[in-house]
């Protein structure tokens, strides 16, 4: 790589062949997710209503490697690899002689990380004659991603999109209606789930785990239909992976070992997909800091208990041990809406409980400054998601002691996220107390195993 250089691109050829997964790497054991009703650790078939079995066989796998198929490869050449761009701009501006990099998943057709998953998700339920599938999403990232995946492979798509986002993100719907999707204000009159929260609370804005309550609900009562979901399982995690393989050898190719690893995370799934195929780098390499970035309105890692919770608000998913705020929490509206999630990954969970990783967390106004200094540098727009990631990789290139090597995942581009980013110059947005009282209350719930 010449010093001029401001991006590390790859060929198609260079397309991961495998994704990656770390549980074969662990040098711990994983809590097993619980059925809901036996208390009892969850086998294949208790899925089979929700999930094809090619992803059940993932979900459950400990293989350290799982072959992608050619037809997902071939659809993954529209948009990957991706670039890892150097921001030499930002470093100037910041006047640091670290090196910042950053994995440009943006490029995306629907512009952020979620299509490596969905079009994963669309496949295998195409391959086993499902002809519906119906998702939660809380900004549109995901919601966006798996109907363009329907699409690509003419399946019928049902979003629940968090009614906040809904109203805040109305170009986001406008994607999902593009590529054939119907797009559900949640919690809606749908569901039976979305009935009684709105009986107990008209008003209520929702959240992602009544999102997913309702979208279970309906793919279980509808014939061929299934539920995908965009984040926190480990197929969907695995699916990720292609992030960080092509990461690792671009990096290689630009001569540069990182010290630090950054992304944000709601439910896990960038900040996995970035950062397992560095896991045993990290193991044998405690010097490398891996830095997951979350919303101080809804700090599930840096506030949350380690505890058995359900995924949903309305307790029909299975139980899984994570870091969680108690499902029945329901997030400020911040604009971040993919990060207001009240648990987080098992896989993610397990690695902060095991301190492999740190987490820290920001409020809402510093992580918008922190975007637009980097928008104005480097010329791209940030999604306030990922804008976590870049507010911790400045704070990092601002407070280092020495030079060091920091890379963030760039999960997703904001150019629809522009009205936000109008509250923040008008001076609209506001930073959010902690809840402790609401989360406090939201882990009262907690099940009993």
């Amino acid at each position: 790589m010449a010093m001029e250089d401001s991006k590390i691109t790859l060929s198609e050829k260079d397309i991961p062949q495998r994704w990656y997964n770390v549980v074969a790497d662990l040098p711990f054991k994983l809590p097993p997710p619980i059925h809901p009703g036996t208390k009892k650790p969850l086998a294949k078939d208790d899925l089979r209503a929700i999930f094809p079995l090619a992803l059940i066989e993932q979900e459950m796998s400990t293989k350290r490697w799982v072959e992608i198929p050619s037809e997902i490869r071939d659809i993954y050449r529209l948009w990957r690899p991706t670039p890892l761009r150097r921001a030499r701009r930002l470093e100037k501006a910041l006047k640091t002689k670290s090196r910042i990099y950053y994995k440009d998943e943006s490029v995306s057709p629907t512009g952020s990380h979620k299509t490596n998953t969905a079009i994963a998700q669309a496949y295998y339920n195409k391959k086993e004659g499902i002809r519906r599938l119906v998702t939660e999403t809380g900004a549109g990232q995901w919601g966006a991603a798996l109907s363009f995946a329907c699409n690509v492979f003419a399946l019928g798509c049902r979003v629940y999109m968090v009614k906040v986002s809904f109203h805040q993100k109305p170009f986001r719907k406008s994607l999902m209606r593009i590529w054939g999707a119907q797009v559900i204000a949640s919690p809606s009159e749908l569901t039976e789930s979305g009935r009684g929260i709105l009986s107990r609370d008209p008003h209520c804005q929702g959240s992602l785990g009544i999102a997913i309550s309702e979208a279970v609900e309906d793919a279980v009562r509808a014939k061929a239909s299934k539920y995908a979901l965009g984040s926190v399982l480990n197929h969907v995690l695995m699916h990720q992976t292609v992030i960080g393989l092509e990461t690792k050898k671009q990096l290689g190719l630009a001569g540069e070992r990182p010290d630090y690893l950054i992304g944000c995370v709601g439910g896990g799934s960038n900040f996995a997909g970035f950062v397992f195929p560095f896991i045993k780098d990290k193991i044998k390499n405690p010097k490398l800091k891996i830095i997951a970035v979350e919303p101080s309105a809804c700090p599930s890692l840096t506030k949350g208990l380690y505890k058995y919770d359900f995924g949903d608000t309305a307790m029909l998913t299975p139980l899984l041990k994570m870091f969680t705020l108690g499902h029945n929490f329901i997030p400020p509206g911040i604009h971040a809406g993919g990060l207001r999630y009240h648990g987080c990954s098992p896989l993610v969970s397990a690695l902060h409980a095991q301190k492999v990783i740190e987490a820290r967390a920001y409020h809402q106004l510093e992580v918008f400054k922190a975007a637009v200094l980097f928008a104005r540098a480097e010329g791209i727009i940030p999604a306030p998601e990922t804008a976590h990631a870049i507010k911790a990789a400045i704070d990092i290139a601002k407070s280092a002691r020495k030079p060091a090597c920091i890379a963030f995942n760039f999960s997703g581009h904001g150019f629809l996220d522009l009205a936000s980013y109008d509250k923040f110059f008008n001076g609209e947005l506001k930073n959010y107390a902690y809840p402790l009282q609401e989360i406090k209350r939201a882990l009262k719930d907690l099940p009993t195993l």
